[in-house]
């Protein structure tokens, strides 16, 4: 990502201010699936932005790493995990996601919201643990505009494809796949 795209993250960040705790959850287009989310186990949550995705899964148990280009919002994730009681779970690093994923443990969920780069997606299939929930959704074309960063219809899909489909949808220009490695 470029010094201007990051600049323009952490812009966005301290204009917003830190999240509020009952914003804390997955992202919307997961709702009805968050039985399907383990209760214990390691999670990365890629793009991670104020962590509300982070915050949710530590409260629900497990112990997770979070990721975002914008240190405004690794301070806003760090700050909402610890007053969400959960900042023994979280670690959140300023990362950025276009020079790769850091290594680390095999993770049992993997969360990746409205951030899309293509290199990623081999890592990410990688980095799941055997049995490992992965939520992706990302801008799409479908009912949306053409774009780099949006994903083509069938994209999100094809790209998982050997991962055991669980839902997926393209609609209203966002694309999404929740599968299980």
């Amino acid at each position: 990502m470029t010094e201007k795209d990051r600049v323009r993250w952490d812009e966005v960040y301290t204009g917003s201010g830190p999240a509020q705790l009952a914003a804390v959850g997955l992202p919307s287009v997961f709702a009805g699936f968050e039985d399907l989310f383990p209760t214990a186990g390691h999670a990365l949550d890629l793009a991670c932005g104020q962590g509300l995705a982070a915050v949710w899964l530590a409260r629900r148990g497990l112990d997770v790493h979070g990721f975002d280009v914008s240190p405004v919002a690794i301070r806003h994730a760090r700050d909402l995990a610890r007053r969400g009681g959960v900042g023994d779970r979280c670690r959140f690093d300023v990362v950025d996601l276009d020079q790769g994923l850091p290594d680390g443990p095999a993770a049992d969920v993997v969360v990746c919201h409205r951030f899309r780069d293509r290199r990623l997606d081999r890592v990410i299939i990688r980095r799941l643990a055997p049995d490992g929930l992965l939520a992706i959704s990302a801008l799409s074309e479908v009912g949306g505009t053409p774009g780099p960063f949006r994903a083509a219809p069938g994209e999100l899909t094809s790209a998982f494809a050997e991962l055991e489909l669980i839902a997926a949808d393209e609609a209203d220009g966002v694309a999404w796949v929740l599968a299980r490695r």
